[in-house]
């Protein structure tokens, strides 16, 4: 498929800007088979689960990516965005650099009260550096001063319209997240309270964490026309043998196999046996879904409304179908969904 076929025209008004609290998004139900949609709440999600199937979900936890320095010397204000650690010894990050034309090999950084100090050891993009923290304390130590002196890491269509807020830290973290490694939440996940997990629990649905640390790959934009000429930065994720058996014995069954997210239907999806079971696995995936697409794990799906032209949106048309989906958004604009991270939901089966 071309790029040209996932734009469509989104209202800057139905990109939200706040999290509604936790359960009260709105759902939309998407049925592939009937063609059907229905307008509901996400509380009623729990209507279309029942005993023996299972939910996929994400648990990677979201740490304050964005860190804002001085360089040395100048003083000048850089935002440093935190992508991933190269090497946990040596301290090195891949990191987006603000305003790069400023950041040479060589530069030192100061963050906070000189609490923290990094060196510019490589060009990697045009904004893309590698960065070297000189701090001699443990990773847990190092940590916990990133995570006092960084920002939460809300996507720029938000921050480019309104401040950070202390709230934010909770609201852009699911209430199963565990594993930190994250720089942007898996946001189906965020709908989800614990009084709903509880309920679906007692209707004997399952839950199968995988790990899936989200990178700006995920949102990166896509600038070619034909699809698969498109390569996406890979992403560290790991499934475990407990959360396989639970997937595994569901799709023996031929129960319902939901991904929370595009993040975890991506990390189910590339870990497939030749049998088309889920294998524990750890390591990165680059994986790109898009249509058309077989599918081998997932048969339900939970996804946010996602932007035009993005990665997610290609996800999700992928698993419900190109004009199926298209079709629920031009519905969702008309009946004022709200997009994005802390938009409203769709659920496909």
């Amino acid at each position: 498929m071309k790029l040209s076929e996932f734009k469509f025209d989104l209202p800057q008004s139905l990109i939200a800007l706040h999290p509604s609290d936790r359960g009260e998004s709105r759902l939309m139900v998407v049925n592939r088979a009937t063609g059907e949609i229905e307008h509901k709440m996400f509380p009623d999600l729990i209507n279309y689960f029942g005993d023996g199937d299972v939910m996929a979900i994400n648990d990677t936890k979201v740490f304050p990516a964005r860190l804002y320095g001085q360089k040395e010397k100048t003083g000048a204000k850089i935002e440093v965005f935190l992508l991933r650690e190269l090497n946990r010894e040596m301290r090195l990050w891949d990191v987006l650099v603000d305003p790069a034309r400023k950041i040479r090999v060589g530069n030192k950084l100061y963050f906070g009260d000189s609490d923290l100090v990094a060196e510019v050891i490589d060009n990697t993009t045009s904004r893309g550096r590698t960065i070297r923290f000189l701090y001699d304390g443990d990773n847990d130590e190092f940590m916990k001063l990133v995570d006092q002196l960084g920002e939460t890491p809300l996507p720029p269509e938000i921050i480019s319209r309104r401040k950070v807020e202390n709230s934010d830290r909770e609201r852009f973290q699911t209430i199963f997240a565990e594993h930190i490694g994250a720089v942007a939440a898996p946001t189906a996940g965020l709908h989800f309270t614990k009084a709903m997990m509880k309920r679906l629990e007692i209707k004997g649905v399952n839950f199968a964490p995988v790990t899936l640390h989200v990178g700006l790959g995920t949102f990166r934009t896509v600038d070619v026309e034909d699809l698969t000429k498109h390569k996406t930065d890979s992403e560290n994720y790991r499934i475990s043998q407990p959360s396989a058996d639970i997937v595994n014995a569901a799709l023996d069954a031929k129960k319902r196999v939901c991904a929370v997210g595009t993040t975890s239907l991506k990390a189910i999806e590339s870990s497939v046996s030749a049998s088309g079971h889920l294998k524990a696995v750890e390591g990165w995936t680059d994986k790109f879904v898009f249509p058309p697409y077989d599918f081998k794990i997932a048969n339900a799906m939970i996804s946010n409304f996602q932007l035009p032209e993005s990665i997610l949106l290609m996800s999700a048309c992928a698993f419900g179908g190109f004009d199926l989906v298209m079709k629920a958004y031009e519905m969702a604009i008309k009946e004022k969904y709200k997009f994005f991270t802390y938009g409203d939901a769709m659920l496909i089966i």
